[in-house]
């Protein structure tokens, strides 16, 4: 059963040769959301998460929230393996696949349609099935005659809809995302939208962190408010967004 289970979760960046540094340090803590400790011997310890417990089942939507530096990013990368703990535990369940940097493993050098097979088996896609689902892609990406020339052709916006094409052909159990994703003009922005809300109806968990109020509102059951590396509120959307906002 797909699940998501975070007993006591901490995450530490240690940082060294930090001795002299005092100065910097206080800006650092008034700047952060995390919270900065010394070890001695001039190791500087950033303290993204701090012992976070979480239960999360399928039928999941859970909006994070937080001000810059509150741990979401943190969070999200424990939830995807980037990060492991510190100390406490993450058991996570089930296929799991994250939206936060979908020009990951895109190559400029080689062309759209390799990298369409370069990016899919960092997804985990076999090449056979990159073959099967070349067509879908092709159609969706609106490239044109640029998917046999180098990605260091393309403007910005054409990098932007090969990368969102190849990742959202997946059908992850758990889906994390950092932003809702919405790319190109207005018209590939409605074909993107649309394809979000179906891949998001199809997994069983979403975790997916914001600032847009009434996106979180529209597609999450439950909000987790961070702050500080620690869980501030967790609860139903309406009672934690207008604490939050102020409304």
């Amino acid at each position: 059963m797909t699940s998501i289970s975070l007993q006591n979760v901490t995450v530490d960046f240690p940082i060294y040769n930090a001795r002299g540094r005092s100065l910097k340090n206080r800006i650092m803590n008034m700047a952060t959301g995390g919270s900065i400790n010394s070890e001695g011997h001039g190791v500087v310890v950033v303290r993204g998460l701090h012992e976070i417990n979480l239960e999360l089942r399928a039928h999941d939507r859970i909006g994070l929230i937080g001000h810059n530096g509150s741990g979401k990013t943190t969070l999200l990368r424990v939830l995807t393996g980037v990060y492991a703990p510190t100390s406490g535990k993450a058991d996570i369940r089930g296929k799991c696949t994250s939206l936060i940097n979908i020009s990951l493993g895109i190559d400029p050098e080689a062309t759209g349609l390799q990298n369409i097979y370069l990016r899919g088996a960092l997804l985990g896609f076999q090449r056979e099935e990159m073959k099967r689902r070349l067509e879908e892609i092709a159609d969706f990406r609106e490239l044109g005659g640029f998917l046999e020339m180098p990605v260091r052709t393309y403007s910005t916006g054409m990098q932007l809809r090969l990368a969102f094409s190849i990742s959202t052909i997946l059908q992850p159990e758990i889906l994390i995302m950092d932003e809702w994703l919405a790319t190109g003009d207005e018209g590939f922005k409605a074909k993107a939208n649309q394809r979000l809300n179906e891949l998001v109806e199809q997994t069983q968990i979403l975790v997916i962190a914001s600032h847009a109020k009434e996106l979180l509102a529209k597609n999450c059951n439950r909000i987790v408010w961070l702050e500080h590396g620690r869980v501030h509120m967790d609860g139903h959307p309406t009672e934690v967004l207008n604490a939050y906002f102020g409304t």
